[in-house]
């Protein structure tokens, strides 16, 4: 599988995101192809990121790069590691699901 972007390693890192539990990479809605962050999917493509629907979440667009297994979105929103191999996942990158899936409105 082909991960797209300005990656560091081969476990999918980045030049933006690269410690040691950056191991994921999304395969975008609009483009299907896998990028380790949203920032290289703005670098390598012309057109801009779509969000992955709510009633797609069930899909395997997930990319752990240590075991280089998929898990569905849904997996994934409420994994702290690849389910697959154990590889802990960065929790951070919740802070980021928003630039990726089209998340639920929040009560005010």
């Amino acid at each position: 599988m082909q991960i797209h972007g300005q990656t560091v390693d081969a476990q999918t890192r980045c030049v933006h995101y690269r410690s040691a539990l950056d191991v994921v990479a999304i395969q975008f809605f609009c483009c299907r192809r896998f990028y380790p962050c949203h920032q290289c999917h703005s670098a390598g493509e012309t057109h801009a990121a779509r969000l992955w629907p709510a009633d797609r979440w069930a899909e395997h667009a997930i990319l752990c790069g240590v075991c280089r297994s998929t898990i569905s979105i849904d997996g994934y929103r409420t994994a702290s590691a690849c389910p697959s191999c154990g590889a802990a996942f960065n929790d951070g990158c919740r802070a980021h699901a928003h630039l990726y899936f089209d998340l639920p409105a929040t009560p005010a």
